[in-house]
């Protein structure tokens, strides 16, 4: 059986720290508001003139460095993003020809905070079918660029950043002992849409619009929505909460991670959590923690991780990759 796997990752943040107290200088919040109902402390803010696609760019780099992968080996780019750099064409395009790329084919998943989950699941299937042989796929979102930055409820929660995996192809005998993607599972429900969405787009406001979300509504959604597709991912492959190593999910809300990981009966100790230092960084936030416990060295060769994540829309998936 033909396995997607890891080779290499990598992630970038732009310079820019912003942290609670400077926010709370902008607008009615304060340091121990956001950290008591989010975990969140920092958020990395992109610079004037600094785009999704350059941060997808560096990110790339260093994963195509962590794999020994030459540019010009890649044939398929999927770039998960919800901030392009424009309407059209895609931002994987773009990332495409700054990285010297010129065969194979580029193109934007949009599940806003699933995206990664998407884009990966999506990179696999292309893999296994024979459509491409190596893969770049990149979460990278400037979310500052959308946000109301006077409306607390919001403005607090996001940051920007890419992370980034190279996919090749490897034999497996079609077991869980198998390196790479083991099972993945998508969802999506339109009808939670104006719980957390933009108040803008091309052909409705012809604007970009602003972030706005129901907060309340999104988290009793999340929790239950991500038990469910990590069931489904656990009863495809027989693993469990005990038998995992690794849990890796999107970085948007401390409490929402702690509270899905007590449902699974996932150790706290298994848990990577990065949203203290990101924020939420939308289809960057899995790659990005990823990237950090690959380079820490928690997570190891043979190690079983469960990567799992819910956005507007809403959209929510998990997948299971032996690394």
């Amino acid at each position: 059986m033909i396995r997607s796997v890891v080779l290499g990752t990598g992630s970038y943040l732009p310079e820019r720290v912003v942290t609670n107290e400077e926010l709370a200088t902008r607008v009615d919040t304060s340091d121990e508001w956001i950290v008591q109902r989010t975990g969140i402390r920092q958020r990395h803010i992109v610079a004037d003139g600094e785009t999704t696609s350059d941060l997808g760019v560096k990110a790339a780099e260093r994963a195509l460095a962590a794999a020994g992968v030459e540019a010009a080996d890649i044939d398929l780019i999927i770039v998960a993003t919800a901030t392009p750099d424009h309407t059209f064409p895609a931002t994987a395009v773009e990332v495409q020809h700054k990285l010297g790329v010129v065969r194979g084919a580029a193109f934007d998943v949009q599940a806003v905070c699933s995206g990664f989950v998407y884009a990966l699941t999506v990179g696999d299937a292309m893999l296994k079918t024979g459509l491409a042989n190596k893969a770049l796929v990149i979460g990278a979102d400037s979310f500052s660029r959308i946000l109301d930055w006077e409306d607390r409820t919001t403005c607090v929660l996001f940051g920007d950043g890419a992370g980034a995996v190279v996919l090749g192809v490897e034999e497996g005998a079609g077991t869980t002992d198998d390196r790479g993607v083991l099972t993945a599972h998508l969802r999506a429900d339109g009808r939670h849409v104006e719980k957390l969405y933009t108040d803008g787009g091309p052909s409705s406001t012809q604007t970009v619009g602003h972030v706005r979300m129901h907060g309340q509504e999104v988290f009793k959604f999340a929790v239950g929505a991500v038990t469910d597709v990590i069931k489904s991912a656990f009863a495809a492959t027989g693993f469990d909460g005990q038998t995992i190593d690794w849990f890796i999910p999107h970085q948007a809300n401390r409490r929402i991670i702690e509270s899905s990981a007590r449902k699974l009966g996932i150790a706290l100790e298994k848990v990577v959590i990065t949203v203290d230092k990101h924020g939420n960084t939308s289809a960057a936030s899995i790659p990005l923690a990823l990237d950090s416990a690959v380079r820490s060295g928690q997570v190891k060769r043979g190690d079983v991780v469960l990567l799992e994540a819910m956005g507007g829309g809403f959209t929510w998936g998990a997948a299971i990759v032996r690394w």
